[in-house]
């Protein structure tokens, strides 16, 4: 499907892989099998969605490019299922599970993205996205790193995450201005995950870095004193960039689990 048939739509962040040798890294990377059911998200012009058809009995893949869905539609009639529709709405509870799901995600909208399909990480076996590659650098990061903050915390918390490769701007059409990488996202198991609440979890890491700079005897002294803190083995002249995602999870379950300090009100729902 050459590029030249298709005017990239900005709105959309379409940046479309022309590079073989790449989309060949990408699909060994993902390994489709016969039987995987598989989502791509994103599949423009298909440079990975050939492949991936050439491995699989059957793909499901989320485009809201109106143009670009008929296309894939008349492309591979029978064989692909094309929800045409925002994959930031998309239902991916509406597929079998286990899911793997993989894509080149629109740069301008995957954080927020990666946050959706965080929510259907229970249902996934793995995720592989292609990604800018400061995003990345944001998911891998450790504590203490300027790139740490609340998207480290809650996908790390989620996945484990491992940085597969980068790939440069001249391996699209049209090319961005940024590097880019791809990544695979693993979800943890059930009893990795020691949250007695994800969302109260996600409230505290955002209040947490809401202020950067400020320690968290000052960002979270409407939800829990300092001297609570130090009960629970946080110190709160420490950021919330210092700690690592188990304190997080420390300070959510004292939270839940013993509801809020004299003087303190709960993080809204």
């Amino acid at each position: 499907m050459a590029t030249h048939r298709h005017v990239p739509r900005k709105r959309f962040g379409q940046h479309f892989l022309v590079d073989p040798a790449i989309v060949a890294r990408i699909i060994d990377a993902i390994d489709p099998r016969q039987g995987d059911h598989v989502v791509e998200i994103g599949p423009g012009l298909g440079a990975l969605t050939d492949p991936l058809l050439a491995r699989l009995d059957h793909l499901d893949v989320v485009e809201i490019d109106r143009d670009l869905s008929g296309r894939l539609r008349e492309r591979h009639a029978g064989r692909l299922t094309v929800h045409q529709e925002d994959a930031l709405e998309f239902d991916f509870a509406g597929l079998p599970a286990p899911l793997r799901i993989a894509g080149n995600l629109p740069y301008n909208i995957s954080t927020p993205l990666l946050f959706h399909t965080a929510t259907a990480a229970a249902r996934c076996k793995d995720l592989h996205f292609m990604l800018q590659r400061e995003v990345v650098d944001r998911m891998v990061a450790r504590p203490s790193g300027s790139e740490y903050g609340r998207l480290s915390v809650m996908l790390q918390y989620r996945f484990r995450i491992e940085r597969l490769f980068e790939v440069p701007p001249h391996a699209f059409r049209p090319a961005p201005k940024v590097d880019s990488a791809v990544v695979r996202l693993v979800p943890r198991s059930v009893e990795e995950l020691k949250a007695h609440s994800e969302s109260g979890l996600s409230r505290v890491v955002a209040r947490a870095f809401s202020m950067r700079r400020k320690t968290l005897r000052n960002t979270l002294a409407d939800v829990i004193s300092a001297s609570e803190l130090e009960r629970i083995g946080i110190d709160p002249a420490r950021r919330a960039q210092e700690l690592e995602v188990a304190a997080f999870v420390t300070i959510a379950n004292r939270l839940a689990g013993a509801g809020t300090g004299p003087g303190q009100r709960p993080l809204a729902k």
